[in-house]
């Protein structure tokens, strides 16, 4: 899959796709639909699906200081959009210059001149252009004029997550910053990742007996609730089942919110300096101060206790134990 970051990356001899585009921040279910369509549609036409996004996030240009957490960061948005079967990713610098085109400037400039698109699929919802004026009607009387045709797809999905609000990356944000894990997962179509480089922590968990990876996390992070969680930290290539700690570590008055795994069974790792992946499976327990070092010791082989069994439970395909 190609990678193009701004309009001049597009190779000049680009030839007619189908496109969409949009923040796709996490690759949800509802994304997923999107995206599918874009790609089912370019294989009927025998042209590329490319997907166009943007970074920063638009929010954070236009209301400064108002980047949401990030469920996904962009290439691994990329890695998600390549296993859909999407060709070219195209990431436009959002700058307070770019914010300032209008609908029909932003379909000459990016979606004629560039992509010369034959079809763009979209949500029935989508914006575009200067103050988020341009919407699917106008991109579709802007077709006429160009010669592409517009697609809209539906992206309501629903279920248990949520309480059964449609699926969305704000609704993701919100179980994420609550601590259920397993509703995101229900949304995202897999575990919710946090990924980052193993950096030297205070290595108290190597003192007690259980190393940790203690992972720095990259800007913007979606990190879940302080607590305890199952799940599995991946590491060049090799998912491990772990017993997840977020938070600031009030057995030791931590002040500093960290992510540390302890990789489950697994003996002398050394993977400081690397840049890895932890996949939060399900919530064990919240973050708590014990009495003792000792009682610290017995809650801890508790978690890793339950956290084998959850993980297990779902490599087995039995799901979540009740």
């Amino acid at each position: 899959m190609q990678r193009w970051r701004g309009l001049e990356d597009i190779p000049q001899d680009w030839g007619r796709s189908v496109v969409t585009i949009g923040s796709y921040d996490g690759v949800h279910r509802g994304h997923q639909l999107i995206i599918g369509r874009a790609v089912e549609r370019a294989r009927e036409l025998g042209v590329p699906a490319v997907v166009v996004t943007f970074d920063p996030h638009p929010s954070e240009v236009v209301r400064p200081g108002s980047h949401p957490p990030l469920l996904a960061p962009h290439h691994r948005r990329a890695e998600l959009m390549a296993e859909l079967g999407v060709d070219a990713v195209l990431i436009l610098p959002f700058t307070t210059e770019f914010s300032k085109l209008s609908p029909a400037d932003f379909v000459v400039k990016v979606l004629v001149d560039k992509l010369h698109a034959r079809v763009v699929v979209e949500g029935p919802n989508f914006r575009f252009g200067h103050k988020a004026a341009g919407n699917v009607a106008f991109l579709t009387e802007l077709g006429a004029t160009y010669d592409y045709e517009v697609d809209v797809i539906d992206l309501f999905v629903s279920g248990d997550a949520g309480g059964g609000e449609p699926f969305s990356s704000t609704l993701t944000r919100r179980l994420v910053a609550e601590g259920d894990v397993a509703g995101a997962a229900e949304i995202l179509g897999r575990p919710h990742r946090v990924e980052g480089v193993v950096v030297r922590g205070a290595q108290r968990g190597r003192e007690l007996g259980f190393p940790t990876a203690n992972v720095e996390t990259l800007p913007h992070t979606a990190i879940p609730a302080d607590g305890v969680y199952a799940g599995w930290l991946d590491a060049q290539g090799e998912a491990m089942p772990a017993a997840i700690s977020v938070g600031t570590n009030p057995q030791f008055d931590g002040t500093e919110r960290t992510v540390e795994a302890y990789a489950i069974d697994r003996i002398g790792l050394d993977l400081y300096g690397l840049h890895v992946a932890v996949d939060f499976l399900a919530f064990v327990r919240g973050q708590a101060k014990f009495d003792s070092i000792d009682e610290l010791l017995v809650a801890i082989a508790d978690d890793v206790k339950k956290s084998r069994e959850l993980i297990e439970a779902a490599d087995s395909g039995n799901g979540l134990p009740e």
